[in-house]
């Protein structure tokens, strides 16, 4: 970015913590937020997030660290959110300094419960930032694999092409390859939507479905995904490209997935509780399936979704895992 522009990344997880590592790699100050102040001490005296991304050595001349939100948001130009949509409304409610003028990126794989809006929107209506200093960061691309500097891709989507271009010139390293879109709205919902998915590629793995089926089962994903983000708002974008059809891949197949792991113990017969409870962290996918059906109940001409609606049954109506998959089989192509 132009020199003297100011960075800030709020959020002390896994994925705030790769790019925490990414930005300092080009020699890039960062005002980082996170709520714990163990973590912020720990870092300042042993270089390392001592509960996310251990290995990872921290740039110290490179971090101002601060539990204070309100601190980061009057110091950057450019704010990163990475913070679990289930807990951003919570964490926004802390912030009393307007973030209108601030250019706004969001990292989060995930929708606002409290609002059902995506973090974009949520923006937008709840504090009043311009579409045009709106941006999203997708993949493919796990915390886990930029913690090993193993080679990944990253896409930066704004209206603001200059904005999304400078962004992707912060991010871009030896190991991570950026590229730019004006699509906000489609990666947006396409992130959140490859989560839904990884969860049911994840109770088909419980189930003891293999390899043949989960083919087919991420083949009609990413055609379900197109239909939802058409009829949410429809223009010209290209559903293989690695934003949408990348991003949905790793996330379905990796043994990163937190959400794939999470579908994986609701097929083996966990209640969604003990899943959350014994994985010790969130899965997007689950706020993100009735936020989902929700919305496609208010659209007009709903979309066929028979992945959503079966990930649906299962996580929110308690349907049985085993019944729910042996009927969408039959739905599927």
């Amino acid at each position: 970015m132009k020199n003297g522009v100011q960075i800030g990344v709020i959020g002390g997880g896994s994925w705030a913590t790769a790019l925490v590592k990414i930005i300092t790699e080009n020699n890039t100050k960062v005002h980082w937020y996170m709520r714990s102040e163990y973590a912020i001490e720990h870092i300042k005296k042993e270089s390392h997030n001592p509960n996310y991304l251990s290995s990872v050595e921290l740039h110290l001349d490179l971090l101002e660290l601060t539990s204070d939100i309100n601190e980061v948001a009057e110091s950057s130009d450019v704010l990163i959110f990475a913070i679990p949509s289930a807990f951003l409304y919570s964490e926004l409610e802390k912030m009393t300094v307007p973030i209108k003028e601030q250019t706004v990126f969001s990292a989060i794989k995930g929708i606002v419960p409290e609002t059902g809006l995506i973090v974009g929107e949520h923006f937008h209506k709840k504090h009043n930032v311009p579409f045009t200093n709106i941006g999203v960061i997708t993949g493919p691309c796990h915390a886990e694999e930029v913690a090993l500097e193993r080679l990944s891709y990253l896409t930066i989507a704004c209206a603001d092409e200059d904005k999304a271009e400078n962004l992707a010139n912060v991010l871009k390293n030896k190991y991570i390859r950026t590229k730019v879109s004006d699509d906000i709205i489609g990666t947006e919902y396409a992130a959140m939507l490859k989560n839904i998915y990884a969860i049911a590629a994840g109770i088909a793995n419980g189930l003891g479905y293999g390899d043949n089926f989960q083919s087919v089962l991420m083949s009609n994903a990413i055609r379900e995904m197109k239909r939802f983000i058409d009829r949410i708002y429809k223009m010209k974008r290209n559903i293989n490209n690695s934003a949408y059809l990348g991003d949905l891949l790793v996330t379905g197949y990796s043994s990163f997935s937190r959400n794939r792991m999470f579908g994986t113990m609701i097929g083996k017969g966990y209640t969604v509780k003990s899943a959350m409870l014994e994985m010790k962290m969130v899965a997007e996918g689950y706020y993100a399936t009735k936020s989902a059906q929700a919305l496609i109940a208010k659209l007009e001409r709903k979309s066929k979704t028979p992945i959503i609606n079966a990930v649906h049954k299962i996580l929110y109506e308690h349907k049985d895992p085993k019944k729910t998959f042996e009927k969408l089989t039959e739905k599927l192509d």
